[in-house]
């Protein structure tokens, strides 16, 4: 049987120093205080991981919910499981706020008040998400010939999936949470491989079919009864900086989807464009102006377009 090797074999005091240098040179370098002491300065993905599972639990309890549940235990459970997922989570918005508090040098003793208003009003706006969902739910029902039922598509489609962990994380974001929603929308896209930016606003009755590779945005927004497929991209089709080459952050720069759009796989779609009410995008289009309402883009009417401008 092999031993454990002794800490001499890899020099780990060394290593240790080393790594300790490496942090405290860029604390140094960037302004950052080494946090609280004695505790975590950041939210824990782990944590948030938890709590986007405890809360899909209880808006689904009979699909996502634990095996053995029964309906006349429902409500008990719910009840349950929101207390303990709303009690973590506040706990995680204490730790953003304190954080952004010290980057600020602002007042971090107001900061648990905060975090508390904001999760009473995460906690309310539940029963509004639920119904919200079940447009996004039926959309993929209607939406897929090879749907079985509701409960298939509940249980079984990526889209879904990345449409819970949305619409939970576009409160947050909206209530000032934005890294708590950031990490809660990247959970979905490792399970997923669907990439929404919690800042993306996104009308009732979405569907992404099959999914994997969907990219949208942090300014797009989306309309009603919009459906998209595989590798679409909602993007960003330039960066503008500041005259010290910064970024600039925050400036609508991702497209607006209107009601009834169908965008096909493949399709990438750049900038501060407008794509009209009940237009079809075609398969692998690349697309970086505004259609009118009722179009249909394919690569081949738009290869005509570029042909008759030459």
């Amino acid at each position: 049987m092999s031993q454990h090797p002794s800490t001499s074999q890899w020099q780990l005091p060394t290593i240790v120093n080393g790594l300790r240098s490496a942090r405290d040179q860029w604390r140094t370098q960037n302004g950052r205080s080494s946090g609280e002491k004695g505790g975590r300065e950041l939210p824990s993905r782990e944590a948030i991981g938890e709590v986007f599972e405890l809360l899909r639990g209880a808006l689904f309890p009979m699909r996502l919910g634990p095996v053995d549940l029964r309906e006349e235990s429902e409500d008990f459970y719910v009840g349950h499981t929101l207390d303990t997922a709303l009690t973590l989570l506040l706990t995680q918005a204490r730790l953003e706020l304190r954080y952004a508090a010290r980057q600020e040098k602002s007042d971090v003793a107001s900061t648990d008040a905060r975090a508390l208003s904001l999760i009473q009003a995460f906690a309310a706006e539940l029963p509004h998400l639920r119904v919200l969902l079940d447009t996004d739910v039926l959309a993929a029902f209607h939406g897929d010939p090879a749907a079985r039922s509701v409960d298939e598509v509940l249980l079984c489609y990526p889209g879904i999936l990345a449409i819970i962990h949305h619409r939970l994380a576009h409160h947050l974001y909206r209530a000032g949470l934005p890294l708590l929603a950031r990490i809660g929308s990247e959970l979905a896209h490792s399970a997923t491989g669907i990439d929404i930016h919690p800042g993306a606003q996104i009308g009732p009755g979405f569907f992404i079919d099959h999914g994997t590779g969907v990219v949208i945005g942090e300014t797009a927004i989306i309309g009603e009864r919009v459906r998209i497929y595989q590798a679409v991209t909602l993007g960003a089709k330039r960066f503008p900086t500041d005259e010290t080459g910064m970024l600039h952050k925050g400036q609508p720069r991702h497209p607006i989807v209107e009601d009834d759009v169908v965008i096909y796989a493949g399709a990438t779609i750049l900038g501060r464009i407008t794509i009209g009410q009940g237009s079809t995008i075609g398969g692998n289009v690349w697309l970086t102006r505004s259609v009118p309402a009722q179009s249909n883009i394919t690569q081949a009417n738009l290869q005509l377009d570029c042909d008759s401008t030459r």
